[in-house]
Order: C-alpha cells, then structure tokens, then sequence
C-alpha cells in the first residue's frame, strides 16, 4: 500500500513518524504532545489579536452539568421539592446577590465576579450541549467547530508570538471527552492533558514527571537515548525525523528545565496548599494559576461528576466544598498577584439540572438534565464583580429576564481576548470559516440575547 511521504522515495511517512515517536523513550506524553504540533505543519500566521484586557483563560469545566439552584441560582422560598435541604441562601459581600448555603468563601468575595444567571440553550444531551457551550455554535452541519481553548491557543500560542515551553492549551487532568476540542483545527490545536493527580506528590504529569524517578535518572536517560539512537542518526536528514528530534529536546527541557516546575506543586506554602483544599480539585485550581503565571494562555480545569441523577444531595454536600474552597483560593491569588484583571475565570457545565427534585425511586433525591436554564460564574479579564446577568422565575426553571446564550458568551469572551470575530481560520478543505458564532449574521436574532456588554 503507498503512503504519504514526506521528503521523497527514502523518506519517513508521517504514519511512520508517528509510531516510531520517541525512538522508543515510551512514556513521554509531552514528546509525544510535541511531536503531533510538529508533523501537523505550520499554518500561516493569524491576524494580531487586539488589545484586550484578557491574556489567558482558566476554564472550570463541571462536567454533568451542575445544579443552577444548588450553586449560583439558590431559590430556598420554592419548598423543599424544588431546594431540598438547601433553605438558608446566603448573603454575600455584595447586597441583594446570594448564593447557595453550600458556597461560603466564594461569598465573601462576590464583588470579584459575576454571575450569568440567565444561561440557556435547551438541549438535554451531554454531547450535544457541550459541543455547543464549548464553541458558541449550534449542533450539525459539516463541519466540527474547535473549542474556545483551541481558537485561543491558535491566536495567541504559537503562531501568536507565545514563547513559553508548556503548551499553550493544557486539560488538567484528563480531556473533556464530551466532544473534539480542537474540532477542524486539528490536532496541532489540541490540548496537551496533565493526567495524573495534583494532590499526590510528587504529581504524575504525563511524559513530565514520573513517580519514583529522580532528576538525575531522567539525564542518564536522556544521555543513553542520544547514544543509542541509530535510527536517528540513519534518518538524520528527513525533516521528520529532525522534528522528531526536535520535539524531543523540547520535551526533555521541559522536563529537566524551569518550565516543568510549574507541576511541582510542593515549591508552595503547604498553608497555600491547604486553603485550596487538599482535593484534586483543589491542587488543580493551585496548578491553573501557577500556569498563568508562566504565560500559559488558556488552561481548562476538568472537573465531572456532576450528573447527579441519584442521590443529588448526598453528592453535593461533598462536591460543593470542594468547589468553593479551590475556586475561592483561586480567585484570591489572582487578585493578589495581580493577574486577576488580565485572565478570565470561566466556571460552567454544559447545562444546568431540573429545578424540581426528583424523590421518587429509582433517582431517590436526583435532578435531571436540563438545559432551559442553567448558571455560571465569570470573572477577571474585564468582566465587571459584583453583577448578576439575568433572571430565572420563582422555581428556577425559565429564564425570565435577559437570556444568555453559549454564543453570547463565547462572542464575549473572544471580544475580551481581543480575537476578532471576524478573523478567519483555516479548515482542512481550504475554506475559510470565521471565528465569531456571530459573523455573517449566522445566528438568528431569537438565539442570542447579545454580547454581555453590561459587565465588560
């Protein structure tokens, strides 16, 4: 069978390229990560994103789909069908918000961000509502659009003049899963995924740092990998195999270099660690922003396990704790490095979760999927504290006052960045589609409520 070479008839397939990978230094995640930009080929360059508040993005991911009236929209007068034991809203540090009981510390600094109370799409289905709050566009057609983290990465990593070591779009811990990030931009536009546990130390990052194998171990390995690379040096020519090397001296720099201490998160107070919680959430915030503070510009926090349809309030009494405590510590170091002006917290799921409770069994106290109103919480970036955006009724389940759709707020959140929406990026076909959901008048006007101008 013929395949697609590279540099002529001697020359390495990109197939090839791939499977040999790291010659055989199996386990570097990072390489490989590199490895994949490599191969993919440069694009030319984006047009120069203006000048935004905005530099980087912490996306909160709470996959399943968090209850609205259990975190940022508490409704504790609807009866115990509809809030169950969460009857005490709490009053926060900016008059007449409140946010669930469960939710202290993030009450005691409302007046850093805002809440989207009027989020809307409804769509029940994980995939579907997913694709749609990651990318603002709609569900079908032929074309799989990329994710906000990997528009970002494409305007401001690379190609946009970042310089740093570490990807410019990191998952911490695992991919989302719910759909393709990186969608028609490709692997290149992927994000790399930590994997491993940031509450353990040392953490595991994949192809970065490995348990049980010290600083000193991982040079002898580099040393005997360069000695016995024959292949290499057989192929030492192809443009593959020199991106192949390449991706490896990069990966090893980050290993052994200043970049890869950004995982080692015992470099911190264990007081510092301790007000982020102990948890994998919590660590997972302390990593974000030790992320930002090397430049990374778009960092997505993977946070599932939100899909309660059984015993909902058993699993929130202790998800809730751990959410406020890593999401509060979050916000408070921003602010205090000073970094919370120019990168923007984004926490959300893909929707939000029925209002009414379902006791009967098999759910026994579970909530449903449910994507006709749901909440989040932005933050930084030039999005306005202490702001509520929208309105749902008595009970929690219609947006009554300012709908806010996934376009509205992607549109939004590219306008703080300062990607143009208007900009064009590259499909594998040679077409070339535009970045805003917005552009060329593609969503109709009963789909958007506007850009969230009212807090930016």
């Amino acid at each position: 069978m013929s395949r697609n070479r590279t540099s002529g008839e001697n020359g390495i397939s990109r197939r090839d390229f791939l499977r040999y990978g790291m010659y055989g230094a199996a386990g570097l995640a990072m390489a490989d990560w590199l490895t994949l930009r490599a191969c993919a080929g440069e694009t030319s360059p984006p047009a120069p994103t203006r000048g935004r508040k905005a530099k980087a993005v912490i996306q909160i991911w709470l996959g399943g789909g968090p209850s609205h009236l259990d975190t940022f929209d508490p409704k504790p007068d609807a009866g115990r069908d509809y809030c169950g034991p969460y009857n005490k809203a709490l009053a926060t540090n900016v008059a007449g918000i409140q946010l669930c009981q469960m939710l202290p510390l993030l009450a005691k600094m409302a007046d850093k961000y805002a809440l989207l109370r009027g989020m809307t799409h409804g769509n029940g289905s994980h995939e579907t509502a997913t694709y749609m709050v990651q990318t603002g566009q709609k569900a079908g057609g032929n074309l799989v659009y990329p994710g906000i983290g990997a528009v970002t990465s494409y305007f401001k990593g690379y190609n946009g003049g970042y310089k740093g070591m570490l990807p410019p779009y990191i998952t911490v811990t695992s991919p989302q899963g719910r759909f393709s990030e990186s969608g028609f931009l490709g692997s290149k536009y992927k994000p790399f995924s930590t994997g491993g546990d940031p509450s353990r130390d040392p953490f595991a990052v994949e192809g970065v740092v490995a348990e049980n194998i010290t600083e000193a171990r991982q040079r002898e390995r580099r040393g005997l990998l360069e000695g016995l690379d024959s292949f290499a040096k057989e192929r030492g020519a192809d443009p593959a195999v020199q991106a192949v090397e390449a991706s490896q001296r990069k990966a090893y720099d980050v290993i052994l270099g200043d970049a890869g201490k950004a995982f080692v998160l015992s470099e911190e107070k264990p007081e510092v660690r301790d007000r982020y919680g102990r948890s994998r959430f919590g660590q997972s915030c302390l990593l974000a922003r030790r992320l930002v503070q090397r430049g990374v510009p778009f960092i997505t926090i993977n946070h599932g396990g939100w899909d309660t349809h059984k015993q909902h309030f058993q699993s929130m009494g202790q998800k809730l704790p751990d959410l406020d405590k890593g999401v509060s510590a979050l916000l408070q170091d921003l602010a205090a490095c000073g970094l919370l002006d120019s990168t923007i917290v984004w926490v959300s799921g893909e929707f939000g979760r029925t209002p009414k409770v379902l006791w009967e069994a098999p759910w026994n106290g579970g909530r449903g999927h449910y994507g006709k109103a749901f909440s989040a919480l932005v933050a930084g970036g030039g999005f306005r504290g202490g702001t509520v955006v929208g309105k749902t009724d008595e009970h929690g389940e219609t947006v009554v006052e300012r709908p806010i759709y996934p376009c509205d707020l992607i549109g939004s959140m590219y306008e703080l960045l300062g990607i143009d929406g208007n900009a064009k990026l590259p499909t594998p076909q040679g077409a070339q589609m535009a970045v805003s959901p917005f552009a060329d008048n593609a969503i109709p006007a009963k789909e958007t409520g506007g850009l969230l101008r009212e807090i930016m």
